[in-house]
């Protein structure tokens, strides 16, 4: 008699070098369901502190367990020495996420070895990264650039996730490890928002082919997340989606979108479609938009809301204005009288604001017809303003998110 055969997605998280070690770990910790963890690294030390279904301590005889000392070569190498053990390890597989943090050595060189065996057993490779933080230094910088690059030529479908983009929604007393922790968090949440609706039993299922028709060789991808509670709260949390400080280009043109909406049992059909008819106008008129609804009863009365776009035509989202630095600017309280709700609507998307047209008249000019003692008469025209897209920066980040 043939053996019953196992008919579930089979998927694979992958954590290389210290930071996606950690990703990992805080995934476990959470308790991400339905995939198997693996941890890789060169620090035989760190990989003893996981709690991975598999542990991959590659590079012995090269770093003798010590670590990469944040140099790409020795990772690359390292995770190449051991390419038959990393390959026995990902047989199965129907997805495979490959999780690091850019800029240092061995998720930023072992990262491509691992996505290149994954997807050469035939599984759908998707990579979720970070970018580091400006304050870790210009080399660090320009190692994760090269890294996202070459990883970029190895996966099926690329999330990277700025660190810097971070501290724009944290408190400006977060502690370092705490920030940390927060990247550790959005790792969690990209993977989450994908596995969720392949492995969780929903009231609008997805299979894995249906995740893979907009995964699948896509390039470069977006991921917003949002949550909300209250009235109107699932079109609150996608337009907290769409919004998010943590997009550094806009989804406008997506020719490819996972919605992933998750509440308790009181979820509102029209709570649901007012949702993803907000996405879908966001994103290309012709996009082919996958759509999954769970129900978590521990969620409360909050909405929780995951957007993954991907598709974009030249495989490169566009480029989002610049508009968030971090901890000054979402203090910045101008008197703009825009409803939290209707900001992201009329912007048809996320960021894809251009700037104000309108030509302020310099205030040197006004002044030139002016008595030198004459009082100052009431104003017929409005006074010049330093800063003339201020609006244009508030409509970036919604209300809501401050």
């Amino acid at each position: 008699m043939a053996a019953p055969q196992n008919y579930l997605a089979v998927i694979k998280v992958i954590g290389v070098g210290g930071g996606g070690v950690n990703a990992i770990n805080r995934m476990i910790e959470v308790g991400l369901k339905g995939v198997e963890f693996i941890a890789i690294n060169t620090d035989a030390q760190a990989l003893l502190m996981s709690d991975a279904d598999v542990k991959l301590d590659v590079g012995r005889e090269l770093t003798r367990g010590l670590g990469a000392g944040a140099n790409p070569a020795v990772g690359r190498k390292a995770a190449e020495d051991h390419r038959e053990e990393i390959e026995e390890v990902l047989k199965g597989a129907d997805m495979v996420f490959v999780t690091a943090g850019e800029g240092g050595g061995t998720g930023t060189g072992g990262a491509p070895v691992v996505a290149n065996i994954a997807r050469s057993l035939g599984a759908l490779t998707i990579g979720v990264v970070t970018r580091p933080f400006t304050f870790e230094g210009r080399r660090r910088a320009n190692q994760a650039e090269d890294g996202i690059a070459e990883l970029r030529e190895e996966v099926d479908t690329l999330i990277v996730i700025p660190n810097d983009r971070l501290l724009s929604i944290s408190d400006r007393q977060v502690s370092v490890l705490d920030a940390f922790k927060s990247a550790d968090q959005v790792l969690l949440s990209g993977v989450q928002g994908i596995t969720d609706l392949i492995t969780t039993p929903g009231l609008i299922n997805l299979d894995f082919a249906d995740v893979k028709s907009v995964m699948s060789e896509a390039g470069s991808a977006l991921m917003g997340i949002g949550s909300a509670r209250g009235d109107d709260r699932a079109v609150a949390a996608a337009e907290m989606a769409i919004s998010s400080p943590l997009l550094e280009a806009s989804i406008d043109g997506a020719r490819g979108v996972l919605l992933s909406i998750s509440g308790g049992s009181d979820l509102g059909l029209f709570e649901i479609n007012e949702a993803a008819q907000l996405v879908s106008e966001a994103a290309h008129p012709e996009a082919n938009i996958i759509f999954g609804a769970v129900i978590d009863d521990a969620l409360g009365d909050e909405v929780r809301v995951t957007v993954i776009a991907a598709g974009f035509d030249g495989g490169q989202p566009p480029t989002r204005r610049e508009s968030v630095s971090g901890s000054g600017s979402a203090k910045r309280e101008e008197p703009v009288p825009v409803r939290a709700t209707e900001a992201p609507r009329s912007l048809g998307g996320l960021g894809a604001v251009t700037q104000r047209e309108e030509t302020p008249v310099p205030a040197e000019t006004e002044r030139v017809n002016e008595a030198p003692a004459a009082p100052v008469s009431p104003p017929q025209v409005p006074p010049a303003r330093p800063y003339q897209d201020s609006q244009a920066e508030e409509l970036d980040v919604p209300d809501f998110l401050k």
